[in-house]
C-alpha cells in the first residue's frame, strides 16, 4: 500500500468524523430549541456547493418520513438534498448535503444502485467522477456524479438530462456508501 493510499484513508476518515461531528451538534442545537436555523453543512463539514438558498441561515431539511427503511440513498426532488441512511449506526442519518439537479427529475418511487463508474464524460462534456445511477425512465439516466473540477453548473434546459451534481467531496461520500443494489428512495 504506498503513501498516497494511505494519505487518502486518512483523510477520508477525517472527514467522516468532521461530518459526524457537525451533524451531531446540528442535532443538539435542533433538540435545544434553539431559535436560529443553522446553515446546511454538507457530509464533509464544507460549504455546501448547491446554489446558496434567499435563507441567510437555511437548515439542513430533515430527513422525509416516507423515505422508507433501511439502509439507503434518500433523494428530494423538492429539496434538492440527499440523505445517507444507515440504521445501524447512531445517528441514522450519516450524511446529508445539497445537490443539483439534471434537467429531469425521477419518478419518486424505490430503486436501486444498477451502475457506477469511476470516472466519465458528463452529458454536458464535463469531466466527472463517482457515477452511481439508479434509474431509467423515458430514455433518460438518472444519477449522482461529481464533476472532477468541483463545478455545480446549472443544467442546459434544451437539454434531458437526469444527472444529480454534488460536490467531490460528497460524491466521493455517496460512491463510498452505495454500491451496486443499494436502495434509492426518490421523494417529492
Amino acid at each position: 500500500m504506498g503513501p498516497g493510499v494511505v494519505v487518502t484513508g486518512l483523510t477520508l476518515g477525517a472527514l467522516a468524523v468532521v461530518s459526524l461531528l457537525a451533524f451531531q451538534a446540528n442535532g443538539a442545537q435542533s433538540r435545544a430549541g434553539a431559535a436560529k436555523p443553522t446553515a446546511p453543512v454538507a457530509a464533509t463539514g464544507t460549504a455546501p456547493t448547491a446554489a446558496p438558498s434567499a435563507s441567510a441561515t437555511p437548515t439542513v431539511p430533515p430527513l422525509p418520513a416516507t423515505s422508507g427503511t433501511g439502509l439507503r440513498v434518500v433523494y428530494s426532488v423538492g429539496s434538492h438534498y440527499v440523505w445517507l441512511v444507515d440504521p445501524k449506526k447512531n445517528p441514522q442519518v450519516a450524511a446529508a448535503f445539497p445537490v443539483a439537479p439534471g434537467t429531469v427529475e425521477p419518478t419518486p418511487g424505490s430503486y436501486a444502485v444498477y451502475s457506477r463508474t469511476a470516472t466519465t464524460t458528463g452529458t454536458d462534456g464535463r469531466q466527472i467522477e463517482h457515477v452511481v445511477r439508479f434509474a431509467q425512465q423515458n430514455g433518460v439516466v438518472f444519477g449522482f456524479s461529481a464533476a472532477v473540477d468541483g463545478a455545480t453548473p446549472t443544467a442546459d434546459p434544451k437539454a434531458k438530462t437526469g444527472g444529480i451534481r454534488s460536490g467531490r467531496a460528497e460524491g466521493q461520500l455517496l460512491w463510498d456508501f452505495a454500491p451496486k443494489d443499494t436502495k434509492v428512495v426518490v421523494v417529492a
